[in-house]
């Protein structure tokens, strides 16, 4: 009986000892990932907004059906705008080159659907005035499978070739500048870069492209990121993607293990910590110049969605004819992550959503850089990342009370490119836009919304300097 109680005794203290042991571990388990997350690197300012990505994040990309008639700008991107090689009642299948590159800096068009050309025309457009578009009567009875285009060896291309079957895809980045993607990596290659930098932070508040894309197409993001490497002639690559995304970095380094030349980085979730600027400082330790490019310190930074659509497409030979887009936000019923064909009215995507309500309260992109559109007519385009139907408190009914500046320095502790928006819209107010350019570097302003954000008094300051970019791009004119 004695040496029963004894082995019982000290199985006991054996298990009680495991188990604390266990407890330390998991303990120093959550102290080191507490740590890793206070750690992570970041830049100095910038701002919290709530994510609002749950409805969204978990959901697999799902495919929107195709409207009956689609609306095809022929300027989707930065640069000259596409020349069109279409008439009305021609023919088109899906896939089928309808506009050409007009110049280096401009990309082809190619048919999102199968159908019929009715007319070129003018159309509304997001920014405010019309702009030429192909309108295509789409077969409805028609399977809308891809019927142009054919295979391609890319590993046999020379980089040159390679950036001419880039532009030839008609790829622009695609989030949300509309840089034509072939221009950017060959100017990447003519000033020796050895650094590409991938963003994968969709810091924007509801947006969840980029996280459901690293998750789901790793293959073709891998395969673009390779492209870019050989077409820039950079010699590594860096993905920063921010903590809130933390299973999109443990799928990718899984993913990417065999590629020595590219690594995964957590970075802090902060907005707007994918700006350039602030992704090459918070990455790399380096600092873009006033007025430069990222390629004057070796870098050429690229958006996980433009390499994943390079890595599908290439090999395929096709081009651009639709994307993954996020559609959220408290008017929309059905939120998520779809692939919506290029030049699909926004009133059709919206109403296989269950949205009901009105034009503004629709804005394009996220709620701090995007704009709201005052037409249900505008078309989705290259440079929409994501459609958000914000209403009531939301997006605010009416327009707000603008108070007076009372100094309190918000804005000064919000901006992450450390300038003094409170003085610079007081300067706006006055209309001094010269003294803004050169005494308080309003070129620096990448138009974050960070300041306008955090101003208890309400005041628009991106917005008026906005207003005073364009006035000075109009003088300098």
């Amino acid at each position: 009986m004695n040496r029963d109680w004894t082995n019982s005794s000290s199985a006991r203290r054996n298990t009680n000892n495991a188990e604390r042991r266990l407890e330390r571990a998991a303990t120093a388990g959550i102290v080191m990932s507490l740590l890793g997350r206070l750690m992570r690197k970041t830049f100095a300012n910038g701002v919290h907004p709530p994510a609002h990505k749950d409805s969204t994040a978990a959901q697999p990309i799902r495919r929107l059906p195709f409207a009956p008639q689609l609306f095809i700008p022929l300027s989707q991107h930065i640069g000259r705008a596409a020349v069109a090689l279409v008439h009305p009642g021609q023919e088109v299948v899906r896939g089928e080159p309808i506009a050409r590159a007009d110049g280096f800096l401009s990309v082809p068009i190619h048919a999102p659907a199968t159908g019929v050309i009715r007319e070129i025309r003018l159309i509304p457009s997001a920014r405010g005035p019309k702009t030429e578009a192909i309108v295509l009567d789409v077969y409805a009875a028609d399977s809308q499978r891809v019927l142009y285009g054919g295979t391609q060896d890319i590993e046999r291309l020379a980089p040159e070739q390679l950036i001419e079957a880039i532009q030839e895809s008609g790829m622009v980045g695609l989030g949300g500048a509309a840089f034509p993607t072939h221009a950017k990596l060959a100017t990447a290659r003519e000033k020796h870069v050895e650094t590409l930098i991938i963003n994968g932070c969709e810091c924007e508040p509801y947006l969840t492209t980029d996280h459901r894309l690293m998750l789901e197409w790793a293959d073709d993001l891998l395969r673009g990121i390779q492209v870019a490497l050989r077409a820039s002639g950079a010699q590594r690559a860096i993905l920063g993607i921010e903590d809130n995304k933390l299973d999109a970095v443990a799928a990718l380094r899984a993913h990417f293990a065999a590629d020595i030349r590219i690594a995964v980085e957590p970075v802090k979730t902060k907005y707007p910590q994918g700006s350039t600027e602030l992704l090459i400082k918070v990455l790399l330790d380096r600092e873009v110049p006033a007025g430069g490019h990222s390629h004057n310190v070796g870098v050429v930074v690229q958006n996980i969605a433009t390499l994943t659509e390079l890595g599908k497409l290439l090999p395929r030979r096709e081009g651009l004819i639709e994307r993954v887009i996020t559609l959220s936000g408290p008017g929309i019923r059905r939120p998520g992550n779809y692939l919506v064909p290029l030049g699909t009215p926004l009133a059709f995507v919206l109403e296989q959503v269950g949205f009901a309500g009105a034009a503004g309260e629709i804005v394009l992109g996220g709620p701090m850089m995007g704009m709201t559109v005052g037409s249900l007519d505008v078309p989705v385009t290259k440079a929409v990342s994501g459609i958000l139907a914000l209403h009531g408190a939301v997006a605010g009914s009416g327009p707000r009370r603008v108070y007076p500046c009372i100094s309190c320095g918000e804005c000064l502790r919000a901006c992450p490119m450390h300038l003094n928006p409170s003085r610079l819209g007081q300067l706006a107010a006055r209309r001094e836009y010269q003294a803004m350019a050169q005494r308080f570097h309003l070129d620096a302003c990448f138009e974050c919304g960070s300041c306008t954000y955090v101003c208890p008094a309400n005041i628009p300051l991106v917005h008026y300097f906005r207003i005073a970019k364009g006035i000075l791009r109009e003088k300098a004119a």
